[in-house]
């Protein structure tokens, strides 16, 4: 046996990691929870055409617990919420949950058919509901009616569903219990107590500007008494609360007052407490009702998820020492508590999307479903590149954090005379991140030796408000910028070459690459473009009611705004474009119809260039046969446009 690498040109690797594999290869795991003793999560299927399975662990392995055909998924503000919740800590008790096509509430007991709590609406999707919690014989939540197809426009309630189905016939059975803004969060109500809290923003606020916490009483007959903010307000984003489990009253919340979102404590009388100042972020952006970072515990401590670009999970003491639990694990998502234990699914630079149980009692974490495929080998892990952080610095003097990922395979190695082509990976949000672990796309790449830089460019989340706010009133500009620079840093530091740099990104980050080809005409030799949000001024009135305010923070308000609605479009200097492109488009997506993607078509001309569309995706694309296509048809034109043949 032997060491030496054989030598084959970068971006011409024979790839283990088939596009196929890359598409199936991390199932998307979500909305964990406990049902009895066990843990359950929602796992998307893509060979069944992205339903959404409620799964579990059993003795016999991974099972799904609901009947064949059930798809647990609800579309609340189009991005979704949790799903399900488990009547008690009895498995016996079963479960409510929310089905995908129709949209309406049912509840499952072990050995039955599901049978439906909510009624049905005037048509299909009209009422939605998420971000369940139990109150007697009753079932709180949020619930959303839409008034068309597209969710322009909405209307928001805390409601009361009765467990006994009788409402499934009689929409006069459904209590509505508050409606204090035009979004909210669906109620938390108090362990044993008489109150209930719940998160609340108005247009044109996101929920990561200013909302605020409400708490209201709850009255004999059910009903809620006058609701009080008691945190929150104007730039102050509470993105998280729930109660303490000891009955003492306390309300523990997440916000950022001092720019970081950091864990408070609100006592009876209205008292805060901040537990742990400092600048890291206990929470994340609130893209999804019922997101949870922070989990009060049986013994009066909290688990919580913080860190600074990354997230690890530790328990929070009153007196505020923080503990984190040992491991390579650098995200942690989707967490739940039986009051005891902590249900998670965690990930890290070494490995994929996995499903853990953690345990304070002892430090532990167990596996509860390894990621996809550990049985059947392991191209991912054994092509895994070795990542990391790096900071580049603006003309400005701003940083611009970035992951980089060098090409790697484990048996070939480029020519030494040869710099490898780069892929920049923008992120959608644009108010997100992603994250520095193993990802089954950029491994596509990467195994074929080609490099990611996957740029957390001003604007995105983990950096604190005012890193998160560099991108106001300046999108389109700061994303941009903060592309260039990490590139032309990439470039300075010898690891680059300046003819071989190629961008992609998806909704927003289609937006950055869009215009960054557009802007940076000799630095950008291809762009992956999926579902893109690229006219500003028409996208208001296209897209749905969640985001469609969104652009007054990013942009300016509308239309005063309105000449920098049209010089910020990536549509301004589509002429300017030379870089051939691939335009991926889900014919089914009310977040960037594809009436955003045919406008780009419009204005580019004799570009060459592919635009491919798909029946029955939405934003975000969920059967791995749509994946699959689309990772080739990206690889093909990286291949033309950088000089390399690549291994399909």
């Amino acid at each position: 046996m032997t060491d030496v690498k054989q030598q084959q040109p970068y971006g011409s690797w024979p790839s283990p990691v088939s596009a196929e594999d890359a598409a199936r290869g991390d199932a998307l795991l979500e909305w964990v929870g406990f049902l009895g003793e066990d843990v359950c999560w929602t796992e998307v299927l893509p060979e069944e055409d992205g339903r959404s399975g409620l799964m579990c662990r059993s003795a016999d392995g991974v099972r799904e617990v609901l009947p064949a055909g059930w798809d647990v998924r609800t579309r609340v503000i189009e991005y979704g919420g949790r799903p399900w919740l488990a009547l008690s800590g009895r498995a016996g008790d079963g479960l409510v949950f929310t089905h995908g096509p129709d949209q309406r509430v049912y509840r499952w007991r072990p050995g039955t058919a599901p049978v439906p709590l909510s009624p049905a609406g005037s048509m299909p999707g009209e009422l939605r509901y998420a971000d369940f919690a139990l109150r007697g014989d009753e079932v709180w939540c949020l619930r959303e009616t839409v008034t068309d197809d597209t969710a322009r426009s909405a209307r928001r309630h805390l409601v009361a569903i009765p467990l006994d189905g009788s409402a499934a016939d009689d929409p006069s059975r459904v209590r509505e219990l508050a409606a204090s803004h035009h979004f909210m969060t669906g109620p938390r109500v108090e362990p044993g107590g008489d109150r209930v809290a719940w998160l609340g923003w108005d247009h044109p606020d996101m929920p990561w500007d200013s909302t605020r916490l409400m708490v209201a009483g709850i009255q004999p007959d059910g009903t809620l008494g006058e609701a009080v903010a008691r945190m929150g307000g104007e730039r102050e984003a509470v993105t998280q609360a729930d109660w303490a489990t000891d009955g003492s009253g306390t309300l523990y919340a997440v916000s950022d007052p001092d720019g970081w979102w950091n864990v408070h404590a609100i006592d009876r009388d209205g008292g805060i407490r901040h537990l742990r100042p400092g600048p890291e972020e206990f929470g994340e952006a609130l893209w999804r009702i019922g997101l949870r970072w922070c989990l009060p515990l049986l013994d009066g401590t909290l688990a919580v998820i913080h860190g600074v670009g990354e997230r690890r999970l530790g328990v929070l003491a009153a007196d505020g020492t923080l503990t984190d639990f040992t491991g390579p694990a650098t995200e942690w998502h989707f967490a739940a508590t039986d009051g005891r234990r902590i249900a998670a699914v965690s990930s890290s630079p070494g490995r994929r999307r996995t499903v853990v149980l953690a345990d304070p009692a002892d430090g532990s974490v167990e596996t509860v479903r390894a990621p996809s495929g550990a049985t059947a080998g392991t191209s991912f892990e054994a092509c895994a590149t070795t990542a990391y952080r790096r900071t580049y610095r603006g003309d400005d003097g701003e940083p611009v954090h970035a992951h980089v990922h060098p090409p790697y395979h484990p048996a070939v190695t480029g020519p030494e005379d040869e710099l490898p082509p780069w892929l920049v990976f923008v992120h959608g949000g644009p108010t997100s991140r992603t994250h520095l672990v193993l990802n089954q796309e950029i491994s596509y790449f990467t195994s074929r030796g080609i490099g990611v830089l996957d740029v957390q460019y001003g604007g995105s989340t983990g950096y604190g408000r005012a890193y998160r706010e560099r991108l106001r009133h300046s999108w389109g500009l700061t994303d941009v910028r903060d592309c260039a620079t990490a590139v032309r840093g990439l470039i300075a530091e010898g690891l680059a070459d300046p003819r071989r740099v190629a961008i992609r990104g998806g909704s927003a980050g289609g937006w950055t690459a869009v215009a960054s080809i557009a802007a940076e005409p000799d630095l950008y030799r291809a762009a992956g473009i999926y579902y893109p949000v690229l006219d500003p001024a028409s996208w208001r009135e296209e897209t749905h009611d969640f985001e469609s305010r969104y652009l007054d923070t990013l942009i300016g308000p509308w239309p005063e705004a309105g000449d920098r609605y049209e010089k910020q479009s990536p549509l301004l200097d589509a002429a300017r474009i030379r870089a051939p492109f691939v335009l991926l488009q889900g014919l089914d997506d009310t977040v960037c119809p594809p009436a955003q993607a045919e406008r780009l078509l419009q204005r580019t001309g004799t570009v060459p260039h592919r635009y491919l569309t798909f029946e029955g995706e939405g934003h975000g694309f969920r059967r791995s046969a749509t994946v699959a296509e689309s990772l080739r048809a990206e690889l093909h034109l990286y291949g033309q446009a950088l000089g390399f043949a690549p291994a399909l």
